[in-house]
């Protein structure tokens, strides 16, 4: 028997530990590049999409709290009885708000009150919406609109969108939806990468191992498998929110005009002039304001029109923006499946001189439209809330697990039992992609970063940091050898 095992085990002088190693596999060039991307650009771009999950989720239950805030003056109190005369609400409204110009009128629908909208020249986009009862023209109440939604919706979505700052808010929402793409297919591009060759591939990919033990394996498959079951959700939330967007939404506005496929312009004039505009925004249509006088009695005739012309359920009439001009009445339900069709009406013969139905929009004006109302909760009503509350809910979680795998994995770290750990990706790992890739992706890169400013301006600033640290990387190691 040695000396050695002859020293009781509590004893025995302990053995050195062996030194941190860097993992021995290599990634490829692409995979490397992804990795690098994914982490930095998650790092610094998750702060804005917490943000926006956050402001997002809060702005889910905004049916709720409108009915909690204004229940009284949006509902109908006797929602089953006959309603009165469009014209004798309008006249009701009118009584209880003398000022401003009669702009557009929603008759009572199931439960909810008659709206009658008036602009004013200094309430810039907002207007007074007076709710009148169906069955008795009794005003309900006055609120301040934006597009038809209430105080309450508006801050909240001014605080999804801009938190409150204006235009120079604008640019973290922008960011966070120029990212959020970029950072979903990298993910999943990354988890697939590695779990590829590996037994029960599928479950592996959507199922978190719980096998697992605390660290890094375990944190990141939460990470990954939240991501995978979200990616669609995030991916549409990423390009209905782009098409908002300061920059990049302009640029695809602009490639909207190019392609023709905009939401028709439904023509207002009576004498085969050109149409006038009657684009939407924030969903909505934005209603003409009158300038010529209107008899209001002419609303219950356009109204019958465009009942025995097929537009049912919810719909909004708006006012002629001019003498000689025509009434539009257009369905405003935005539940699925959607009615969004619309006809212009000559208040004096009753005629339909103009129509446009929504089966007839060009295909990407459809969709547009469709995620446009996904993204707000409305097309699919309550689920379609609970679906993005969900997202949202998920989105910070992925975040919360993105960031505890760089604490478990941070360079500082002495504890040996940080599962899974393994060296960074050095910087420059863009370089070791093959050539081909190189030349096909650098202009779609310059593509991309054109039509996504706020995607290509801090990829640019990425890729010259990791250059910089790159360099600064090898002038010290080639010291090291120099004085070696």
């Amino acid at each position: 028997m040695s000396s050695t095992s002859a020293i009781p085990h509590q004893l025995a002088p302990p053995l050195p530990e062996p030194e941190r190693q860097p993992s021995k596999r290599r990634a490829s060039g692409l995979g490397a590049l992804l990795l690098r991307l994914h982490f930095y650009a998650g790092i610094l771009v998750a702060p804005f999409l917490i943000v926006a999950a956050l402001t997002g989720l809060a702005y889910t239950v905004t049916p709720q709290l409108d009915a909690i805030v204004y229940g009284d003056q949006l509902y109908a109190s006797q929602p089953d009885a006959a309603a009165k005369p469009i014209a004798e609400q309008i006249a009701a409204a009118r009584s209880a708000h003398p000022e401003g110009a009669l702009s557009s009128v929603t008759p009572g629908d199931g439960d909810l009150a008659t709206r009658v909208v008036f602009s004013l020249p200094e309430l810039g986009e907002k207007q007074h919406t007076v709710y009148v009862e169906p069955a008795t023209a009794a005003v309900k109440g006055t609120v301040t609109t934006w597009f038809g939604s209430t105080p309450v919706t508006t801050f909240l979505d001014d605080l999804h969108r801009n938190l409150q700052l204006g235009d120079v808010g604008r640019y973290y929402s922008e960011i966070a939806a120029s990212w959020l793409w970029v950072l979903v297919l990298g993910g999943v591009a990354l988890w697939w990468r590695r779990q590829r060759d590996a037994r029960n591939r599928a479950r592996r990919l959507l199922l978190p191992d719980l096998a697992a033990k605390q660290g890094v394996r375990r944190t990141r498959s939460w990470h990954a498998a939240t991501g995978l079951w979200l990616a669609l959700g995030l991916l549409g939330l990423s390009a209905t929110g782009l098409t908002w967007s300061r920059y990049a939404g302009a640029n695809f506005s602009t490639a909207l005009d190019a392609l023709s496929a905009h939401r028709p312009e439904l023509s207002t004039t009576l004498d085969g002039s050109q149409p006038d505009a009657t684009g939407g925004h924030h969903g909505g249509a934005d209603a003409a304001t009158s300038t010529a006088p209107v008899d209001p009695a002419a609303a219950d005739l356009v109204l019958k029109v465009a009942r025995d012309n097929g537009l049912d359920g919810p719909v909004e009439l708006a006012l002629p923006a001019s003498a000689g001009s025509a009434w539009t009445v257009t369905q405003v339900d935005n539940v699925w499946p959607v009615r969004k069709d619309g006809i212009a009406v000559d208040p004096g013969s009753g005629a339909v001189t103009a129509r446009s139905d929504f089966a007839d929009w060009p295909l990407l004006a459809q969709l547009s439209g469709l995620g446009v109302q996904a993204h707000m909760g409305i097309l699919f009503g309550p689920s379609n809330q609970v679906l993005l509350a969900l997202v949202a809910v998920g989105l910070l979680l992925m975040i919360f697990w993105g960031y505890r795998m760089w604490w478990q994995r941070r360079p500082t770290r002495t504890d040996r039992r940080a599962t899974g750990w393994t060296s960074p990706v050095a910087s420059g790992a863009w370089r070791r992609l093959p050539t081909w890739m190189i030349v096909v992706g650098i202009p779609v890169v310059i593509a991309l970063g054109w039509f996504i400013p706020l995607f290509g301006i801090p990829l640019a600033g990425f890729l010259l940091i990791d250059v910089i640290l790159g360099t600064v990387r090898a002038n010290r190691i080639h010291r090291r050898r120099q004085a070696a």
